[in-house]
């Protein structure tokens, strides 16, 4: 299998699914997976370091998936190498189709570490974490997803850096740290960020500010990215990228979000807080008389059994 992996049998455009804290958990995939599947998937990012700690085993959970939410990228985020090879190595024994470095989250706490975002602008690091995690990921395709500069864009520099270590793919997100996802996003920097990885025979995935497949394909054609995530744009939509359904019922959303919170109770109930379920109440919740008095009586709910019985009984609304 070549260096790529999975990745290089993939239809161009190819459509992917962000990763997101707190929302692309094993519950959430497992839904998207049944009703409009992405060509790839990826877990919530997952710190290397705790995965070689104690904690071990509550992380564990994060990288629940299941066959039919394939190909499936495990997520990971650190700054130290070491840690990035061993957990690379865990990935690879899980099962997972390949191994995503986590080069762009903008929380605060974890830039200041040195993770993540922080590790925009230290190519020396970067580079050694590419290397080690390839190394403890055997013949898994490596994969990073970044960001256009720290506090300044420096697309051209900083994703030639990365491309010097040869990842299967970057994925980039059209913005700074600094800017987090307050502004638009600069797709004319992804453009050149596909350039820089074209030159090097390295896949480039654009991020930012996309919310239909339809955007996807004209962006890809536009600034000659090799395929595109999206993120935002599938709250309250299980359907984003299955065609094949426009315009679900009321009734069709509230039965998923119902399947949702049904399988976050049974596989992650007993160790996160069914509040975090609560955050997609909105998404599914809209647009029609009533919402509001609805999405209100949910966000009291303690437990996925007094959703039903109020979804059941719509006289009550």
């Amino acid at each position: 299998m070549s260096e790529r992996g999975f990745w290089g049998k993939l239809p161009t455009p190819f459509f992917v699914l962000a990763p997101m804290a707190d929302v692309t958990d094993a519950s959430f995939r497992r839904v998207i997976a049944k009703y409009g599947k992405p060509d790839v998937m990826y877990t919530e990012f997952v710190s290397c370091d705790g995965l070689q700690s104690a904690g071990r085993e509550r992380l564990l959970r994060d990288l629940l998936y299941t066959e039919p939410e394939r190909p499936i990228v495990a997520q990971i985020f650190g700054a130290k190498p070491e840690n990035f090879e061993k957990t690379a190595a865990l990935v690879r024994e899980l099962g997972f189709d390949g191994v995503d470095i986590n080069m762009g989250c903008p929380d605060r706490s974890l830039v200041k570490s040195g993770s993540c975002g922080g590790l925009i602008g230290n190519p020396k690091l970067a580079k050694e974490i590419i290397e080690a995690t390839k190394r403890g990921a055997g013949h898994l395709p490596v994969s990073v997803k970044t960001r256009i500069g720290k506090q300044k864009i420096i697309t051209e520099e900083w994703i030639g850096a990365l491309a010097e270590a040869n990842p299967a793919v970057i994925t980039v997100h059209g913005r700074t740290v600094k800017e987090m996802s307050k502004v638009p996003a600069h797709w004319d920097e992804i453009g050149k960020a596909a350039r820089v990885c074209r030159e090097k025979g390295i896949l480039c995935i654009g991020n930012g500010d996309v919310m239909t497949l339809d955007d996807a394909r004209i962006k890809a054609a536009e600034f000659g990215v090799d395929g595109v995530m999206l993120g935002r744009a599938i709250f309250g939509n299980p359907f984003l990228f299955n065609e094949s359904i426009e315009n679900p019922t009321l009734t069709e959303k509230l039965a998923i979000l119902l399947e949702h919170a049904e399988l976050y109770e049974q596989l992650l109930g007993d160790v996160k807080n069914f509040a975090i379920m609560r955050k997609h109440f909105g998404s599914y919740i809209k647009g029609f008389d009533g919402a509001k008095d609805l999405r209100m009586k949910l966000m009291s709910c303690e437990n996925a059994g007094e959703m039903r019985k109020i979804i059941e009984h719509p006289e009550s609304w």
